[in-house]
C-alpha cells in the first residue's frame, strides 16, 4: 500500500483536511498546543474515514504549511498588497481569523 509520502495533496484531500480542522473541537485543541501529536493522529483517522489516506505527520506539515501561507497572504493584505492570494483563503480565514499572530512571534524566534 502506497503511504502517500511525498505525494502532493489533492484539491478533495485539503477540503477534507479543512473540514476536520474547522470542527470547534480539533479548534480548540490546535490552539494553543506544541505537542500536538496526539491531535494529528485524530485528524489523519477522521481523514480515513473521509476516505483520505494521510498519516498524522502529513496531516501535521499540510496544517503548518497551509497555516503559513495563510499569515503570509493575510499579511500582506494587512500591509496594502491584495494582489497575494491563495487557493482556501477564505475557508482558511473562517477557521483562523479569530486566532491572535502570538504565533508568528514565537515562530520566528525558534532555532
Amino acid at each position: 500500500m502506497e503511504s502517500g509520502a511525498g505525494k502532493h495533496w489533492t484539491e478533495e484531500e485539503v477540503k477534507a483536511l479543512l473540514s476536520v480542522w474547522s470542527e470547534k473541537n480539533i479548534r480548540k485543541q490546535l490552539h494553543g498546543t506544541l505537542r500536538n501529536k496526539g491531535i494529528f493522529i485524530y485528524i489523519a483517522k477522521r481523514l480515513q474515514e473521509l476516505g483520505v489516506c494521510r498519516d498524522w505527520k502529513q496531516c501535521r506539515a499540510k496544517y503548518k504549511n497551509l497555516k503559513y501561507e495563510y499569515r503570509t497572504v493575510k499579511y500582506a493584505h494587512n500591509s496594502g498588497d491584495a494582489t497575494k492570494s491563495m487557493k482556501f483563503f477564505h475557508e482558511l480565514d473562517a477557521i483562523l481569523r479569530h486566532e491572535p499572530d502570538t504565533h508568528l512571534a514565537a515562530e520566528s524566534g525558534r532555532c
